[in-house]
């Protein structure tokens, strides 16, 4: 949520408490077709939000399983984006953006539409997995497509059990970022947004990922910073080439690098260990420690057992946060990792997807089952309040102008003072 991953929005506090049923602190709820695991995004006073729509309900299945099958849906579907008014709610406009039959499979978790989209208020750029890459203009007007292929994600040691695409692009300095880590294929490129023309492609070779590249502009260069896990590193933005690498962490990469006090910081999990790092956007070539819990010049601090699965990190303050999927939330301090607190904000029973946003004051946790938990920012760990969407959530939320905003398994919700 927000640039550079941040999940951070700070202007204006945000309620900790609403009711649904009763429209406490709902400013309004609207219907959205579709299933879709897209973030909403918010640009001045509309919020856009991409859908996958067949006909009938589509299967999703949440909480903590490891089960590996897919979901093979083999009629149409339309993926759309939609722009909504921010202030009503009210559906501005709904376009269709591609009708076909999905390209691979989905996990019975995902859906076929997981990528957010991206805007600098000029154009909309819309990843629909292995449908291709769309730009839109403000007013839902295709611009231009461009096909990337069958974008094959999946279980790597399984490749029969295909999940689903779920990598968002990202937009800067008038270019689409894409970052492609799949079976088959894989690379990082950048697209000019306007025509759509390949500015650089560098192929990559690692295990299907779902993370979100970020842009790191720091030690006098720009580079675009990408999660893996034989190949998490950083390339130069304008050229593509590898500044630095390093190997090993979770061997399911899905949360997105996050840049704050002169560090990124990367996280991974699934499989034999689950690292936090902080790595300095200086590095250079290789990397790779001896261990995983190893430091080095490049390697600020690590801790090879206390990192995430599904969650983006967020960091308030001096404090970085993360939640792993049973719902497990530590607080490190940011600059030397050391852990301020470790605890479950619930005890068992849920899954957790959706990544916290934070309004400066207070986290908010929310759960695949759609409980929303407040735990205050800072060291010492409590649960102000718990509050309900009375549905299924799997998107992160979007903050603006004082607004909380929820995209549910059915609905767009905006909540607020």
């Amino acid at each position: 949520m927000g640039t550079g991953a941040s999940g951070l929005e700070a202007s204006a506090e945000l309620p900790t408490s609403w009711d649904i049923g009763k429209g406490t602190h709902v400013r309004w709820k609207t219907a959205v077709p579709g299933l879709s695991h897209a973030c909403p995004v918010v640009w001045d006073d509309r919020i856009y939000v991409a859908t996958a729509v067949k006909p009938g309900e589509s299967e999703l299945k949440v909480g903590l399983y490891g089960d590996i099958e897919s979901v093979d849906e083999k009629e149409p579907q339309q993926w759309r984006l939609l722009a909504l008014d921010r202030v009503t709610g009210r559906v501005v406009w709904n376009t269709l953006g591609l009708e076909a039959v999905p390209r691979v499979k989905r996990h019975t978790k995902a859906s076929h539409c997981n990528s957010t989209p991206a805007t600098d208020g000029r154009r909309i750029a819309a990843l629909f997995g292995s449908e291709g890459l769309f730009v839109f203009d403000m007013e839902g007007k295709r611009i231009w497509k461009k096909d990337l292929g069958p974008l094959d994600s999946g279980y790597f040691d399984v490749p029969s059990a295909q999940w689903g695409f779920a990598s968002s692009p990202v937009i800067h300095d008038g270019k689409v970022i894409v970052q492609a880590d799949v079976q088959k294929g894989s690379f990082l490129a950048v697209y000019d947004l306007e025509t759509g023309k390949e500015v650089w492609k560098q192929p990559r070779k690692d295990v299907p990922t779902w993370s979100t590249p970020t842009v790191v502009d720091s030690a006098g260069r720009k580079q675009i910073a990408v999660n893996g896990w034989h190949h998490i590193g950083g390339y130069d933005f304008a050229t593509g080439q590898e500044l630095w690498k390093l190997d090993g962490g979770g061997d399911i990469p899905v949360p997105t690098p996050v840049f704050a006090h002169g560090l990124i910081y990367f996280t991974s999990a699934h499989g034999k260990v689950r690292p936090m790092r902080a790595i300095r956007p200086e590095a250079t070539g290789d990397i790779t420690p001896k261990e995983v819990g190893g430091t080095n010049a490049a390697i600020a601090w690590v801790h090879p057992r206390q990192g995430n699965y599904m969650q983006t990190p967020v960091v308030v303050g001096d404090h970085l946060y993360a939640c792993f999927d049973a719902g497990i939330l530590t607080c490190f301090e940011a600059k030397t990792g050391a852990i301020q607190y470790n605890v479950r904000v619930v005890n068992g029973g849920e899954g957790f997807t959706a990544s916290m946003v934070s309004d400066g004051r207070n986290l908010f946790v929310t759960s695949e089952n759609g409980n929303v938990y407040v735990v205050p920012t800072g060291p010492k760990f409590s649960v102000v309040s718990t509050n309900r969407m009375d549905e299924t959530c799997m998107s992160t939320p979007a903050i603006a102008g004082g607004s909380l905003i929820y995209r549910t398994r059915g609905h767009v919700v905006s909540l607020g003072k």
